[in-house]
């Protein structure tokens, strides 16, 4: 029944329309008259109001068995937006199962329009990432399977659950998913069944699927890493180097090969094979690999510096097979290498710094962190380097540590600044620089507004402003590091401004505290005026400087013939085979060769493991001045895929539909 209070509410409401004065208890009460008697409006109104007091866990949990009850749209969607912002510690709360992974529980949220495949997708990606082989992961999984309608839907979700019965060691039953997603039509599920067979000691039976899928599919680097767990001594070698030819992002055959090389004593060569990967991707088990390395050949530096970058990486980095804590290893080493005071900190990392050695500069900022683990312009520095090295969410943990550590408004709000700047809120950024500025003036401070107004369409204008900015943060106290960086950002802005000489200075200025990267600065400055010899010099300057730089070398190809443009960057890529703009030229000198077919090769095996844009859309272009339209049609939706906006694939799609005459 109802209480006097919910009946005398319900009175109440019949005059006023409103619930949002009564006690939530009450409110619950009209929402279950209101169906009752079919109170559409009293319903909404319960419903709105409910919607709008979810605001943590405890509520939605609370809430949300009430809002399935009476079927309330509004408050369920708002426990469920509690739960998934509460994402994965949410899901270890025992009615998370309850409420999202049971029948009843799934078929309530259906009634009221959430249960969705996009939401259990959704969740199965969190969960997996959390704990891919918890029973919680199977379970939304298992919902996943039940939600799947269209083909590709249950090919994805087949295809997941056997991903996550192989990681169980569940392997009977991998294979039985990964079937099911073949059937389904998910070709790439035969990886899975082979995989499933192979650890059910099927091992010749895994090679044979993957010999047939190699003949019968475009062979790819992964098919032929896939085949080579199959295979063993040359035969094994030979799929691994097929992998890196057809994809040298693959990291597995690299590392094999490592291996492969320590067994043979060729310490030199095993550390020249991980260094290839550190050129495009710097990842934990690499570096761990290196160090471990580096200790058998005794050369402990070099094993403290990686063992230092990885944990800066991963803090909770177990090495070893997972059998001593990374600062374990720390201390272990410490004895076997020079100390270093803070003092000789900063001249190892004002060396490495400008050495552009960000691994060397890591290593040295873990260092002093662990003499000085409050140190919030440390964290910064740390997180510079990360973003640097691409690892994005290191980064950010690097920065908020640092706001963390903020013993100062005006620095805590210059660090919340760059926070909101590197995750899309630039006008927000602006704010907290203004802000800190109007209470401190501070080189960082002055620093952020001019980068964060500098990343846009500059007027004449606007550029004055930030080239003020950047002069005031120059006036401030900071160190050389940061200044290097501030006149490199300087000349940058007098380059736009066709301020030549304004901007030679200031990347003079930068060169001499040490700003290496300013060499590239320079150079440009000489090619605009005509100086490409010049230019080519100043970027050979920072080659050497820089070892392994392939940015480097792919600039310097832009000072150059031909001939030398090749060569810098067959180097560049060889550095970093993800950057696209070597395959682009290459594939563009070909065109103008008139060797469409190589061209269109060349494109082709970038895209074969980068897909990238503006790769796409040079292909595309390529496949429509040979008069293939379904080709072109076909590259244009994949580029539009990426960036439905972009105006020349736009352009070029509509003119690859028009018929041909």
């Amino acid at each position: 029944g109802i209480s006097v209070e919910g009946m005398r509410a319900a009175e109440v409401f019949s005059r006023i329309r409103k619930v949002e004065m009564f006690p939530p208890n009450v409110v619950l009460e009209l929402l279950t008259l209101a169906n009752r008697f079919c109170c559409d409006e009293l319903k909404s109104a319960c419903d709105s109001h409910l919607a709008f007091l979810v605001n943590n866990l405890d509520d939605a949990l609370l809430l949300i068995e009430y809002g399935l009850e009476e079927s309330a749209y509004l408050l369920v969607a708002a426990c469920l937006q509690v739960f998934l912002r509460e994402l994965p510690s949410s899901m270890h709360n025992p009615n998370f199962v309850k409420i999202f992974c049971s029948c009843e529980g799934r078929e309530r949220l259906a009634s009221v329009g959430h249960a969705s495949f996009t939401l259990y997708l959704f969740l199965s990606q969190i969960a997996m990432e959390d704990d891919m082989k918890s029973n919680t992961t199977v379970m939304v999984l298992e919902c996943l399977v039940e939600c799947a309608v269209e083909s590709w839907e249950k090919q994805l979700a087949y295809h997941q659950l056997g991903v996550v019965m192989l990681e169980r060691k569940e392997y009977k039953d991998a294979q039985r998913w990964f079937d099911s997603a073949v059937e389904a039509g998910h070709v790439y599920s035969l990886v899975g069944v082979a995989r499933a067979k192979f650890k059910r000691g099927h091992r010749y039976s895994a090679y044979k699927m993957m010999n047939s899928m190699i003949s019968d599919c475009s062979a790819t680097g992964w098919m032929h890493q896939e085949r080579s767990l199959y295979c063993s001594g040359k035969e094994k070698l030979l799929d691994m180097d097929i992998a890196t030819d057809l994809d040298p992002t693959l990291t597995f055959p690299y590392k094999f090969r490592a291996v492969s090389l320590v067994e043979e004593s060729q310490f030199g060569a095993a550390v020249t094979e991980l260094n290839r990967i550190m050129g495009f991707k710097v990842s934990p088990d690499c570096l761990e690999m290196r160090a471990w390395i580096s200790i058998v050949m005794e050369d402990y530096e070099g094993a403290l510096k990686d063992i230092r970058a990885l944990l800066t990486l991963e803090p909770n980095f177990l090495m070893f097979n997972k059998k001593i804590h990374g600062d374990h290893m720390v201390e272990l080493l410490r004895p076997l290498v020079q100390q270093w005071n803070q003092a000789d900190c900063w001249m190892q990392l004002y060396d490495r710094w400008s050495s552009v050695d960000d691994i060397g500069s890591l290593a040295v900022v873990h260092h002093m962190l662990a003499n000085d683990p409050g140190k919030s312009l440390l964290r910064f520095r740390q997180s510079l380097l990360l973003l640097r090295l691409n690892c994005q969410k290191a980064a950010m943990r690097s920065l908020r540590l640092a706001r963390n550590h903020s013993k100062s408004e005006h620095e805590r709000l210059v660090y919340e600044g760059w926070i909101l700047y590197d995750t899309g809120h630039r006008e927000e950024a602006l704010a907290k620089a203004e802000e800190s500025i109007s209470i401190q003036r501070s080189f960082e401070a002055y620093f952020l507004k001019a980068y964060a107004l500098a990343d846009s369409t500059l007027d004449p204008e606007s550029s004055k402003y930030v080239i003020q900015l950047l002069e005031e943060a120059l006036r401030c106290p900071s160190d050389g590091l940061r200044k290097g960086q501030a006149l490199n950002n300087l000349g940058s802005v007098y380059v736009d401004c066709d301020r030549l000489d304004l901007a030679a200075d200031c990347y003079t200025n930068a060169l001499n505290i040490k700003h290496t990267r300013a060499h590239q600065g320079l150079a440009r400055v000489y090619h605009l005026k005509n100086q490409r010899k010049s230019a080519y010099d100043e970027m050979t300057k920072l080659i050497e400087k820089a070892q392994n730089n392939a940015s480097a070398f792919e600039k310097r190809s832009e000072y150059c013939d031909r001939e030398m443009a090749q060569n810098d960057l067959s180097m560049a890529t060889q550095l970093d085979p993800l950057r696209t703009y070597p395959y682009r030229y290459r594939a563009a000198v070909l065109m103008d060769d008139h060797k469409e077919k190589e061209a269109i090769e060349e494109l082709s095996k970038a895209i074969a493991f980068k897909p990238d844009l503006q790769l796409l859309h040079l292909r595309a272009a390529f496949f429509d001045s040979m008069r293939e339209p379904a080709d072109a049609i076909r590259d244009c939706e994949a580029a539009l895929s990426l960036d439905p906006s972009h105006s020349d694939t736009i352009v070029l799609y509509h003119k690859a539909r028009e018929p041909q005459s």
